[in-house]
């Protein structure tokens, strides 16, 4: 496999990170994965745009404009050998004697990889998953997309012991997201989903499904949603860039629904293909739906 470090292609076994950099020692740095249909970024100018907005919130220097990066992005594409891909990238703020105050004058640590691009398949979509719930103990900036993410480890670990799919958070009384994913409920055939806060992160496939919604004209809304409302849901969705759309058809043992994906979920889902049929793999303009 080839990667990217610090302005050079070159193979994964021969890519070397100083011990000394911070996102080493500190996990200070910020990432983006961005999902590739037939070699072509999803939203690419969306993932973009939030990794600058990442990087200014936690002053790292954006060692690239958004031209050079997506220079890089279509190289390092090229280089694989598969059509989908996953493209994974961080940037840190760098090395440094350790000491938690931020160092002046560094040089931002670029790393970038691509990997075979695995989303659900039509099986496991007419299937659904489980999950199960836990309140949510990250920190309070879940809207930067850090390297640090030991908190979204252990939750999502809680559901891989489980068997299931995704880990369901709430603070208090009120839904967030998921261990790595952003939620979707549908109640009465009405989807709702939490409104972008401090505690929630911007997801690209979160605005591609806002989209796919008012492609199909079906009703939706954002707003603060209880637990209450997510156990009597009729339907619970989470999205990602690997996942796109998932059905989640039981939480904490009991069904949502009548187990099984729902209708709305169905006909939101087959938009989502479509335009990822129609748009991506033809290599149309893929900026919107």
């Amino acid at each position: 496999m080839t990667v990217f470090l610090n302005g050079q292609f070159l193979p994964i076994e021969e890519a070397k990170v100083p011990v000394l950099d911070r996102g080493f020692i500190f996990g200070d740095g910020i990432y983006e994965f961005v999902p590739v249909y037939s070699r072509t970024p999803f939203r690419l100018d969306g993932h973009l745009a939030r990794l600058e907005r990442s990087l200014a919130e936690v002053r790292i220097r954006n060692p690239y404009s958004r031209a050079q990066w997506g220079e890089i992005i279509a190289r390092l594409i090229s280089l694989q050998s598969f059509e989908d891909q996953g493209v994974y990238w961080q940037v840190t703020r760098g090395v440094a004697r350790r000491d938690h105050a931020f160092p002046k004058d560094i040089e931002p640590t670029v790393f970038m990889m691509a990997n075979p691009l695995v989303t659900p398949t039509a099986e496991q979509v007419e299937k659904g998953g489980s999950a199960v719930s836990a309140q949510d103990f990250r920190w309070h900036r879940c809207d930067i997309k850090v390297t640090s993410l030991m908190g979204n480890c252990m939750l999502r670990q809680l559901s891989a012991e489980a068997g299931g799919v995704e880990t369901i958070l709430f603070r208090g009384d009120q839904l967030t997201e998921a261990s790595s994913s952003n939620v979707f409920i549908v109640k009465g055939g009405r989807i709702a989903t939490p409104p972008k806060t401090n505690l929630i992160l911007p997801g690209i496939t979160l605005d591609a499904v806002y989209d796919v919604v008012a492609r199909g004209g079906l009703p939706f809304e954002v707003r603060e949603i209880t637990e209450q409302e997510v156990r009597a849901a009729d339907e619970l969705w989470v999205s990602s860039s690997s996942k796109e759309i998932f059905p989640v058809v039981s939480l904490d043992g009991k069904a949502i629904g009548d187990g099984r994906p729902g209708p709305v979920f169905r006909k939101a889902w087959q938009i989502y293909q479509d335009f990822k049929n129609e748009v991506m793999r033809g290599k149309q303009e893929a900026q919107s739906v």
